[in-house]
């Protein structure tokens, strides 16, 4: 006996919160017809076991705690299919200082002292930017001094 589209979107989300899009594209790849993937759905967000804005607040943390930043973090949450007012809600809620994250991402990632020379520089400013932060954040990293860290 096969499984129900709700049966697997469950067993999906045991595993850890995935968002609408998410649970709609895995059923479709396992073959599920797209009227009872929609019912599945419905079902599953009226019982509360599926939620983007749970989904939202688990990506954000994670996220956060792997040393990414606010932009990149919006465009994985746009990419997952949800919502533009439920990002920036999750993301202000978050009550992350992105300034401190990003020197402590340049810190771990590059060490102590400040790049010696331009492509030094350069190639520290490319990856936090890759990593999603704002170039006021990039830019605040290089200029912490020793007695605020």
């Amino acid at each position: 006996m096969s499984k129900s589209a709700s049966e697997q979107a469950v067993s999906y989300l045991a595993r850890r919160e995935h968002s609408a899009l998410e649970l709609n594209r895995k059923l479709a790849k396992a073959g599920f017809e797209e009227i009872e993937i929609e019912q599945s759905l419905a079902e599953l967000q009226q019982a509360g076991l599926q939620s983007d804005e749970r989904f939202a607040e688990s990506f954000v943390n994670s996220r956060i705690n792997r040393g990414y930043g606010s932009i990149r973090i919006r465009m994985e949450l746009k990419e997952r299919g949800v919502a533009a007012d439920i990002i920036t809600d999750t993301l202000q809620q978050a009550d992350t200082d992105w300034f401190a994250l990003a020197s402590e991402v340049r810190r771990k990632r590059f060490g102590e002292q400040n790049p010696e020379d331009f492509k030094s520089r350069a190639k520290q400013q490319r990856f936090l930017q890759y990593r999603g932060f704002t170039h006021d954040e990039i830019t605040e990293s290089f200029n912490v001094t020793d007695d605020e860290k």
